[in-house]
């Protein structure tokens, strides 16, 4: 057998080595092509969520104060202990406050006894009114028959004083006749002395009927006088609905009175039962300023009680990561400080970006603007704090990465 020549020993060769470089050429280009796949699978995987790392846990932070003045006497919880709702913080001097209770007490009872009386009153009133009506037209029909009466009388007595002076007219003209008869013995002395004696008891009798008529003038005079009076009270009498109406208006008044009262014992012992600082809800005690013997002023803070109830997460995306999103949504939420997972849902979306929130607001206008993607404040809800929470393990402004998925 011939040898190769060379010719053909450089072919054989390059033969042998183009093959591993093709297949290491191909292996180059699957794993090419499985990482482009890999990278176009986690990119459209990552559409699927909006995540943030500006974002952390936010909750109630109250502010505990006193609701009414008075010395601390005592102080029932320390820095950073965990309070439930109800327990007592603190507790004022209550002996002033015990005082006005018993001052509103006394108040209420004397007010309730007004009340009584004036309600009592009123159908007094009522029969009284009524009774005194009934009187009085009584007491004006009889005045008035006595003004008639007297009238009449007056009349009688006017007509004796007419008879009187006639039969005074008579006699006295009798004796004037008589007299020269007399002295001319034309008559009996006698007859003239029963001449003088019959003129002289005419002049009696007048002056009787004008005494009589002088008596029945006054007797009319009073009797008018005695009618006027029956009648302004026969008028007052008929003022009894209008009195009826004026103590019902006192009764309500008293009634009016005893509800005052007994809002003003509430309110004392509402300001008795603000003497025990309490806490309102379940929480932390922090930045306590409360110490025994302090003098508390209405509104002024004792300390700042951290809710462990009604948390939740605000996170700041960015304006370009709220094209998808929306409120209802789920939400994965990883804390950093428990190492857990919590579940949740966007709630609301910010109304404005936080810069314009800020206390201090960019200004654009000034020529040199720069653009710079903004961030808006979402509020994310736990969906089940009180399972996956219990320990209460959660603290306001812990750093959390909430995961939004929008798709």
């Amino acid at each position: 057998m011939a040898d190769p020549t060379p010719s053909q020993l450089e072919l054989d060769e390059s033969t042998e080595g183009s093959q591993p470089q093709s297949r290491r050429r191909g292996l180059v280009i699957v794993v090419v092509v499985l990482l482009a796949v890999a990278a176009a699978v986690l990119y459209w995987r990552s559409t699927f969520t909006e995540d943030t790392d500006d974002a952390q846990v936010n909750g109630h932070l109250i502010q505990v104060s006193s609701r009414i003045a008075g010395q601390v006497l005592k102080v029932d919880v320390e820095e950073n202990q965990v309070v439930k709702a109800g327990d007592v913080i603190a507790e004022l001097d209550p002996a002033d406050y015990k005082v006005a209770v018993e001052n509103a007490q006394a108040a209420l009872a004397s007010a309730q006894a007004n009340a009584a009386a004036a309600n009592v009153a009123v159908p007094l009133t009522t029969i009284n009114t009524g009774s005194n009506l009934r009187s009085a037209d009584a007491d004006v029909s009889g005045t008035h028959a006595g003004v008639e009466q007297a009238e009449q009388q007056l009349q009688s007595a006017q007509a004796r004083v007419a008879q009187a002076q006639a039969n005074a007219t008579k006699t006295q003209a009798d004796l004037a006749r008589y007299k020269p008869l007399v002295e001319k013995d034309v008559i009996s002395k006698q007859q003239y002395d029963a001449a003088v004696a019959a003129a002289d008891a005419a002049a009696a009798a007048l002056a009787d009927a004008n005494a009589g008529q002088r008596a029945a003038a006054d007797g009319v005079r009073v009797a008018r006088e005695r009618e006027t009076q029956a009648q302004a009270m026969q008028k007052y009498a008929q003022t009894g609905p209008q009195q009826v109406a004026a103590q019902s208006a006192r009764a309500k008044a008293a009634l009016a009175q005893v509800a005052q009262a007994q809002a003003q014992l509430d309110q004392a012992n509402l300001n008795l039962s603000y003497t025990k600082i309490t806490a309102p809800t379940a929480g932390i005690i922090t930045r306590k300023s409360v110490e025994i013997n302090q003098n508390l002023a209405p509104g002024q803070n004792l300390l700042t009680l951290v809710s462990l109830e009604g948390l939740w997460v605000t996170a700041n995306f960015k304006e370009t990561q709220l094209k998808h999103m929306a409120a209802g949504q789920p939400v994965e939420i990883d804390v950093d400080a428990t190492g857990k997972t919590y579940h949740g849902k966007v709630t609301q979306i910010g109304g404005a970006t936080g810069s314009v929130l800020s206390l201090f607001p960019p200004e654009n206008a000034t020529g040199n603007y720069v653009k710079v993607v903004q961030r808006v404040p979402v509020r994310i809800d736990f969906t089940d704090l009180a399972a996956e929470d219990s320990a209460h393990l959660l603290r306001p402004g812990l750093s959390v990465e909430p995961k939004v998925r929008v798709k």
